[in-house]
């Protein structure tokens, strides 16, 4: 087979993770079809070294562009591929010499971020999407919630899903931070405090004005118990800036000396952060499977999350569960962790059970399959066709 893969957001959040981690599983186990990653070299070099099998094929015009598109379709119907791997959701249709498979890893921009626009590009957006969707030949879905909800909401057949979990960066089961690197965490950082910990993206669905309010009940109830006096909350996430709403909520609810935002943290120093975090606190409204408590269960750190979406799939027994919506029982499982040495060394035992439940192995395995079959499927319509 000739697949291509398009990279060009391999460097992002999310998807880019997905995408840089898919393609090197693919690589330690297919070494008998080629791939064509379509992208820039710089955001190829991204995933490492590839065997020969794999080739960069450079294009580095957007995808939300025409002139990408086109270019795009162009090397595709050059090159001769049997299929298409688009690793994220998108929705301007394209039109392709061969079959697509896309990867959904949640419909969030349905959601919370659609409410942002009118009601024309709603709608507009919306059935551009399900055309993409009913027109994949295969669509991979990380998690069972995420292919429910592309069932609901946008009427694609069950038959057509198939669910491959994530699972972490290797670079998270490198085991614990050494000496070396928590004394960075204070030389580079000034971290120097009992910390609680989040980190990912930062937007309206990922709660974090609860999560400072919560944190400043915590505050005051540990205050009343003289307990954890230089406790600090550490934000870690992109975009700060388009998120005003973050710093007025510190300055109101009087925590501006004790909450700290960081903007982006490389992994070698995020992983060295969730050593060193009491908590780990991500009290997502709605996530489509949820990466960043695994990562953090990678480390021993216990994990308060959400009931709620995608989270209790991916996390089962292994975090504290509660009501996202719910300021005061956040505070409540975040003070019980605190204090209760016993709950965080049965979390901790669960946590690294629960992360070996997934391997980026596995996936490439099973997305190997599904290429096989839609291959195998696009095959016997030509022949068809030609008998016809």
């Amino acid at each position: 087979m000739k697949i291509a893969v398009d990279i060009r957001r391999a460097t992002e959040f999310g998807a880019g993770t997905y995408t840089r981690n898919i393609v090197r599983a693919l690589g330690k186990i297919d070494q008998s079809n080629d791939y064509f990653l379509i992208g820039a070299p710089r955001t190829a070099s991204e995933i490492g070294d590839l065997p020969g099998n794999f080739n960069v094929v450079p294009l580095l015009q957007s995808d939300s562009t025409i002139k990408g598109h086109l270019e795009f379709r162009h090397i595709v119907k050059r090159l001769g591929c049997d299929i298409v791997h688009v690793p994220q959701l998108f929705w301007i249709p394209r039109t392709l010499p061969c079959p697509y498979v896309i990867t959904v890893h949640d419909v969030v921009e349905h959601m919370y971020r659609a409410r942002n626009r009118s009601s024309f590009r709603r709608s507009l957006h919306f059935q551009l999407t399900r055309h993409v969707l009913k027109n994949a030949a295969r669509i991979l879905a990380v998690s069972n919630f995420t292919k429910n909800e592309i069932e609901k909401l946008f009427g694609i057949p069950d038959d057509n899903i198939d669910v491959v979990y994530n699972a972490i960066d290797e670079r998270f089961l490198r085991g614990h931070a050494s000496e070396n690197e928590r004394q960075a965490l204070v030389e580079r950082y000034q971290v120097t405090y009992p910390f609680l910990l989040y980190a990912g993206r930062i937007g309206p669905h990922k709660n974090l004005v609860r999560i400072i309010q919560a944190f400043a009940a915590l505050k005051t109830e540990l205050e009343r118990q003289a307990l954890f006096p230089d406790l600090k909350l550490i934000i870690i996430g992109d975009e700060l800036s388009k998120h005003p709403d973050l710093r007025r909520t510190v300055i109101r609810s009087g925590v501006q000396n004790d909450v700290r935002f960081m903007g982006f943290v490389p992994i070698e120093m995020l992983r060295v952060f969730y050593d060193a975090a009491k908590i780990f606190v991500f009290p997502s409204l709605y996530e489509g499977f949820g990466l960043q408590p695994l990562e953090a269960m990678a480390h021993g750190t216990t994990v308060v999350t959400s009931n709620t979406s995608s989270l209790p799939e991916a996390i089962g027994e292994a975090a504290v569960l509660v009501n996202p919506e719910n300021v005061f029982e956040i505070m409540r499982a975040l003070h019980r962790v605190l204090i209760d040495p016993v709950l965080r060394e049965e979390m901790r035992r669960r946590g690294y059970e629960q992360v070996k439940k997934y391997s980026w192995g596995a996936s490439a395995q099973r997305i190997l399959q599904v290429y096989e079959q839609v291959a195998t499927d696009r095959r016997v319509s030509i022949e068809s066709h030609s008998a016809a």
